[in-house]
């Protein structure tokens, strides 16, 4: 089997990360051609070591190079990097095979007032920001008008990404090979409220009504852009998509219950008399 030719993305001045990469490139090398670190070069994949936000950050480039990506976790939920060190060095012939199981995950592409794109992977929120007054939203969905929305923030969510910011705010799980994109409202400021799953085809247009001085765009955790009374944001599925490269040992569900605890029952303690 030929090997791979694989970018390596890694922080080595993060020691523990620069050791991860150490014994990546010791261990791999009988399956992997180590390439460098550049994107533009001619590869077969890109191992990205660090915690989900590491493969955030690198997710919507490699999507447009087309490179599929193999997450090692560094950080402590890695809900999206499915490999440590060890499992990664285990599962080597089977990962760098030309019969490596991925998966293609959707990215949102989000406007501004009609601005340059930006690309969010798991989501992008409309936060309240300072003084903290209640914000209004007109929504429209496919140029269909929804009623006005009064509330904290809106979530527009990717499937991959809602286990992100969306299930905090009460938004749905949703499996990350769906093709749907989520908008969840934070703390509407009504009972009948609920989060809603669209179509991928789906085009979102909120406009913001009321606004405040700090209210932002934040997207994957990144504050992009304060947002003004009148700004339009709108959102869609991206056209590039990324491939994930699965870990074998590890499914979407077992991660759930390992690192959410989904469904777990509360535990029960002993009362112990105290005097």
């Amino acid at each position: 089997m030929a090997k791979k030719r694989i970018i390596l993305l890694a922080d080595r001045t993060n020691k523990s990360i620069a050791s991860i990469a150490a014994s990546l490139e010791t261990h791999l090398v009988d399956v992997v051609e180590f390439v460098g670190d550049d994107l533009q070069t001619q590869c077969d994949g890109a191992i990205a070591i660090g915690g989900d936000g590491t493969l955030i950050q690198y997710g919507p480039l490699l999507a447009k190079a087309n490179i599929p990506l193999i997450g090692v976790n560094s950080g402590r939920l890695g809900f999206l990097a499915t490999f440590d060190a060890e499992s990664l060095i285990e599962h080597r012939q089977r990962v760098f095979s030309d019969t490596a199981e991925l998966i293609s995950v959707m990215l949102l592409e989000i406007c501004v007032d009609g601005e340059e794109p930006m690309i969010a992977m798991n989501e992008a929120m409309i936060a309240a920001g300072h003084p903290f007054r209640i914000l209004e939203f007109d929504l429209a969905i496919n140029a269909i008008d929804a009623p006005t929305f009064r509330g904290d923030g809106m979530i527009v969510s990717t499937p991959i990404g809602s286990t992100a910011h969306n299930v905090s705010a009460g938004g749905p799980i949703v499996d990350p090979t769906s093709k749907v994109i989520v908008f969840t409202p934070v703390v509407a400021h009504s009972l009948a409220v609920r989060p809603v799953v669209l179509a991928n085809d789906a085009f979102v247009k909120i406009t913001l009504r009321k606004a405040n001085e700090g209210t932002s765009l934040i997207i994957d955790g990144q504050v992009k852009c304060h947002i003004k009374e009148g700004s339009q944001i709108t959102a869609k599925q991206a056209d590039d998509t990324l491939s994930i490269v699965l870990n074998p040992s590890n499914t979407f569900w077992n991660t759930l219950v390992d690192k959410l605890h989904w469904a777990t029952p509360p535990e029960l303690t002993e009362k112990t008399d105290s005097l």
